[in-house]
């Protein structure tokens, strides 16, 4: 319960970017509002996997940004990207989030057969 109720208001704090007292106590209404998962725990592997791709994917954020402040990108594609298997609703919504968080990137549809659709921004046109 400690572990759901510290990723909703990560990601509270980071949509929203206040730590205002009053953006905190709303952060933590929503929180504790926002309905559980029946889903079994998922295996600790996998968290640290995410935990990992986390990690990386802030720096890469960061450089994403600047190449797309200095280096045009005239070109995009919609691309299906595999979801891997036997992942809990929690772990989809992260993957949902880290590709979206990325500015080149970004997810437009969750296909319930296994796919996410996602757009991308390419400086070169794809081959």
């Amino acid at each position: 319960m400690i572990g759901h109720l510290i990723l909703r208001l990560t990601i509270w704090f980071l949509l929203t970017a206040d730590f205002s007292l009053t953006n905190i106590v709303i952060g933590f209404i929503i929180a504790f509002a926002l309905p559980r998962s029946n889903t079994a725990e998922d295996a600790i592997a996998e968290w640290l996997r995410m935990l990992r791709k986390i990690l990386v994917a802030i720096p890469v954020a960061y450089i994403e940004a600047f190449e797309l402040l200095f280096r045009p990108h005239r070109h995009e594609d919609v691309v299906l990207e595999k979801v891997p298997l036997h992942r809990s609703p929690l772990l989809i919504f992260l993957d949902v989030f880290l590709i979206t968080f990325t500015p080149k990137t970004i997810v437009l549809k969750y296909q319930e057969e296994g796919w996410y659709q996602v757009h991308v921004v390419r400086r070169r046109a794809k081959n």
